[in-house]
């Protein structure tokens, strides 16, 4: 038995299924959606349903787009010979507001992760291997310093390095106003190893 109206329930059951969004949440979202204006409310629904309807995968990155290819693998002033392979699309905002990457990205959808049953030809590394025919000169992996993309990041390196690209990878370590006392030993380590000269 729901303690709430159907319409109110069903809410809460579809925005729980959310990732990151537990029923509390789910329940406080439903009520804020309550509470808002008519206008507020279309919006919303509007904008979920032109996202649906509007965005889909770039062709040759799978970045997001509204195009067949994305704005960044159609842009021209973008340096052709390096690609940068991130985990997901929202990876690519994160390394675009550094100002600091000017290549193309490609975009794997996921990262192997066998506990979950996602290996190699579940995520995009066969379309990677596909672009590299382009004159690539250097793939950049910038997957999640996690185990899951460690072990993504060492198998594209495998597969593409015996073709004479250059595979280089994202530093990881300290950030920037951390202390070094409150460190783990993986994060130091990796600072370590990715030390440079000054």
């Amino acid at each position: 038995m729901s303690y709430y109206a159907s319409p109110l329930a069903a809410l809460v059951d579809e925005l729980a299924k959310l990732p990151g969004i537990g029923p509390k949440s789910a329940q406080r979202l439903a009520f804020y959606l309550l509470k808002a204006s008519s206008e507020e409310a279309k919006r919303l629904a509007i904008a979920i349903t032109e996202v649906k309807e509007k965005v889909r995968f770039c062709t040759d990155c799978f970045n997001v787009s509204v195009n067949e290819r994305c704005d960044i693998c159609t842009d021209l002033q973008r340096d052709r010979s390096i690609i940068c392979v991130v985990e997901e699309a929202r990876d690519i905002v994160a390394l675009e507001r550094t100002g600091g990457f000017h290549g193309l990205y490609h975009v794997l959808q996921g990262a192997i992760s066998p506990i979950d049953g996602v290996g190699p030809e579940d995520i995009r590394v066969k379309e990677l291997l596909a672009r590299l025919e382009g004159g690539v000169a250097e793939i950049l992996i910038a997957t999640n310093p996690n185990i899951e993309g460690e072990a993504t990041a060492m198998y594209i390196a495998r597969l593409t390095k015996p073709l004479g690209v250059k595979v280089t990878r994202i530093a990881s370590g300290l950030p920037v106003g951390g202390d070094l006392e409150y460190a783990d030993e993986v994060t130091l380590g990796k600072a370590l190893e990715g030390r440079r000269e000054m």
